[in-house]
């Protein structure tokens, strides 16, 4: 197997969590192959640059191998390699936020009216 769907490979190396929601970060421009916007169908080969954006963290990584069964994160790592650029952003990234947390990150839903008083009174 020399080639396979987008949106199957971020699948099954792990960068998300169903296929479904591959399809969708595809549909959406999340996932950009060579730097382009594609669809969820087109091939993606090794060699390939992915930038990655799922929601969460953004990675920018070369493909090496190809899947289109999701397997055990060990087999999902030797899929790809991420660029130094991203491993460096993602860390400066994570730096950033154990400094500094969203005073909203905290509150799961609606917030109490102590927690708006809370979140006026910082942001005042």
């Amino acid at each position: 197997m020399d080639s396979t769907r987008i949106d199957k490979w971020c699948w099954a190396a792990r960068f998300f969590k169903t296929r479904s929601l591959a399809t969708e970060a595809v549909d959406r421009g999340r996932i950009r192959l060579n730097g382009e916007r594609t669809k969820p169908a087109h091939s993606v080969k090794p060699g390939d640059r992915l930038d990655i954006d799922n929601g969460a963290t953004e990675w920018e990584v070369l493909v090496i191998g190809i899947a289109d069964k999701r397997g055990s994160a060990a087999v999902a790592a030797t899929l790809y390699q991420e660029t130094e650029e991203s491993v460096q952003r993602r860390a400066t990234q994570a730096e950033r936020h154990r400094l500094f947390r969203e005073p909203s990150a905290e509150i799961k839903g609606r917030p109490t009216k102590r927690d708006r008083r809370l979140l006026d009174r910082s942001s005042s």
